[in-house]
C-alpha cells in the first residue's frame, strides 16, 4: 500500500510546522475557504458524517490484530482455565490500546510521517538499528500465531496434518494481498467482512449458552489473579492484545487520508480517527468477551461429555470447534474452520503492511509486499514447523502463548519512542499529548514491562 502524502518531500519540515508563519498562512488560507465574504463563519462544504466516513478504514485494519489467532488461543485458554476471572485484562488492555493507538494516529496526522520514519531521523544509528530489530522480532512473533491458526483451519477444513498446513501458509496470504489491485478500500471492506464472520459464530453461541451476567460483569470490573497459571495467562492476554507493530502500522495508515493543513482540519482528522478506532476496538472487545464467556461457560458446565471435558483441560484452537456445536450442529467444525482461516489471513495482511512500513521507515528499503510477506512468513514457519512436528497440535498451541508473551515484553520498545515524539512541542505543536494521555500510556508501558 503506497502512501499518498499531501506534499511529497515536505514531510521532514512538517514537525510541527517549518515555522509559525507557515502555520499562520495555512490557517488563514483555510479560513478564507470556509468563511463567507462578509467574514461570518460558514460550515465546511461537506457534512461531518461524510468527512468521518472518509477517515474510516485504518482503525478497522488495525483492529484485526486484536482478533487474530493469538487472541483466540489466549481467550479460549483464559476461559477454560479461569472462567470469567480474566475478563478485566481484556477490558483494561483494550482501553490502553485505544489510548496508544490514538497517539500513533495523531502522530502520523500531525507530522505527516509514520513512527518508523521519525525514529530513523531522530535516533543515532545504533539505537535505530536496535529498534528496527526489535520491531522485526515483534512482527515475526505476531506472525507465528497466524501461521499456526491458519494451519489449524486447514486441518479442520481439509483434514491435513498441522505441519503440512504450516507449509501451505507460506503462500496462502499472497492470494488476499493480490486483491489490493482492485483498490485498498475494497480490501479493507473484505477484511471487515471476514471479521464479522468470526464474530457471528461466537455471538450466536453466546446467545445460546447464556453465561450468568453477574459473573461476567464481576470478571470485567474486579481484577483477580487466582489459580495456577493465572498470571502467565494474563500476560499472554495482554501481549496478544497490544501488539508493538500496530503502533507503526496505525501511524502509517492514516497518511493515506488527505488532511487539511489548518489546526482545525488536523484536530478534526484526529477526532475522526479516534472515533473510528474507538468503535473498531469496541467491536473487538465484544468479540473477545464473547470468546472467553463461551469458553468459560461451556467448559465449566456440568453436562460435558468425557471427550469434551478432555478437550477443555487442554483447550487449543484446533480442538475448540465443539464450543459452537449448540448453534451450528455438525457443521460447527467447518464454520469454525472458516472463521479461523479468516482470522489468520486477515491479520497476516496487517502484519505484512506493518513489516513493509517498518523496513521502509528504519532502513529506507522498499520491498514488494509478496516478497516481504514471504520473508517474514519463512522465518515464522521455522519454529512453527519444528514444534508442530515434535509437539503436535498441543505444542503448536503452547507456541502461540509463548509468542504472545514475547509481544507483551516487546511493547515498551515501540511505545517509549511514540510517547517521546507525541509529547514533543516541536513535532506536535498544539496537538501534543495531554497529561492524561501520558499517564494512561505510561501505565500501559509499565504493564507491558512487568505484566
Amino acid at each position: 500500500m503506497e502512501i499518498e502524502r499531501e506534499a511529497p518531500g515536505s514531510e521532514k519540515a512538517r514537525s510541527w510546522r517549518a515555522n509559525a508563519a507557515a502555520a499562520a498562512a495555512a490557517q488563514a488560507q483555510q479560513v478564507s475557504k470556509t468563511t463567507k465574504p462578509d467574514g461570518g463563519d460558514q460550515p465546511m462544504k461537506e457534512p461531518a458524517w461524510k468527512r468521518f466516513l472518509a477517515h474510516v478504514g485504518p482503525g478497522f485494519m488495525v483492529s484485526l490484530a486484536y482478533l487474530d489467532p493469538g487472541n483466540l488461543e489466549t481467550d479460549l485458554q483464559a476461559g477454560a482455565n479461569h472462567r470469567y476471572e480474566l475478563l478485566w485484562v481484556i477490558l483494561i488492555g483494550l482501553i490502553f490500546a485505544l489510548v496508544i493507538q490514538s497517539l500513533a494516529a495523531n502522530l502520523g496526522v500531525v507530522t505527516g510521517r509514520h513512527l518508523a520514519e521519525i525514529c530513523k531521523s531522530e535516533y543515532p544509528k545504533f539505537v535505530r538499528i536496535c529498534l528496527w530489530i526489535l520491531a522485526e522480532v515483534a512482527v515475526i512473533a505476531a506472525d507465528i500465531p497466524e501461521v499456526i491458526g491458519t494451519a489449524f483451519a486447514f486441518n479442520l477444513l481439509f483434514h491435513i496434518p498441522v505441519w503440512v498446513g504450516v507449509l501451505i501458509t507460506g503462500s496462502s496470504t499472497l492470494l488476499l494481498l493480490g486483491l489490493q489491485r482492485y483498490g485498498v478500500r475494497k480490501l479493507e471492506f473484505l477484511i471487515s467482512m471476514l471479521v464479522f464472520v468470526m464474530a457471528a459464530c461466537f455471538f450466536g453461541e453466546l446467545s445460546f449458552v447464556k453465561p450468568p451476567a453477574v459473573d461476567v460483569v464481576k470478571g470485567l470490573f474486579i481484577p483477580r489473579l487466582k489459580g495456577d497459571g493465572a498470571t502467565a495467562d494474563a500476560i499472554a492476554l495482554l501481549g496478544a492484545l497490544v501488539m508493538p507493530h500496530n503502533l507503526f502500522l496505525h501511524s502509517a495508515l492514516v497518511l493515506s487520508r488527505k488532511t487539511p493543513s489548518s489546526v482545525r482540519g488536523i484536530k478534526d482528522a484526529c477526532r475522526f480517527f479516534l472515533y473510528e478506532s474507538g468503535f473498531a476496538l469496541f467491536v473487538a472487545l465484544l468479540i473477545n468477551i464473547a470468546v472467553i464467556s463461551v469458553s468459560g461457560t461451556v467448559c465449566f458446565s456440568g453436562n460435558l461429555s468425557p471427550e469434551d471435558a478432555g478437550k477443555c483441560s487442554d483447550l487449543s484452537l484446533d480442538s475448540s470447534s465443539f464450543l459452537l456445536k449448540n448453534v451450528l450442529g455438525r457443521s460447527s467444525s467447518i464454520v469454525y474452520g472458516v472463521a479461523l482461516l479468516a482470522s489468520g489471513q486477515s491479520s497476516t495482511i496487517t502484519g505484512t503492511y506493518s513489516g513493509q512500513y517498518i523496513m521502509q521507515g528504519f532502513l529506507d528499503i522498499r520491498m514488494k509486499k509478496w516478497l516481504r510477506n514471504l520473508m517474514t512468513r519463512c522465518i515464522a514457519i521455522a519454529p512453527s514447523l519444528v514444534v508442530s512436528i515434535i509437539g503436535g497440535s498441543s505444542g503448536a498451541g503452547r507456541l502461540i502463548i509463548i509468542a504472545s508473551m514475547i509481544l507483551s515484553f516487546e511493547l515498551p520498545f515501540a511505545l517509549i519512542p511514540l510517547l517521546k515524539f507525541s509529547s514533543s512541542s516541536s513535532k506536535m505543536g498544539p496537538h501534543k499529548n495531554s497529561i492524561y494521555d501520558l499517564m494512561c500510556a505510561r501505565s500501559s508501558c509499565s504493564r507491558g514491562c512487568w505484566g
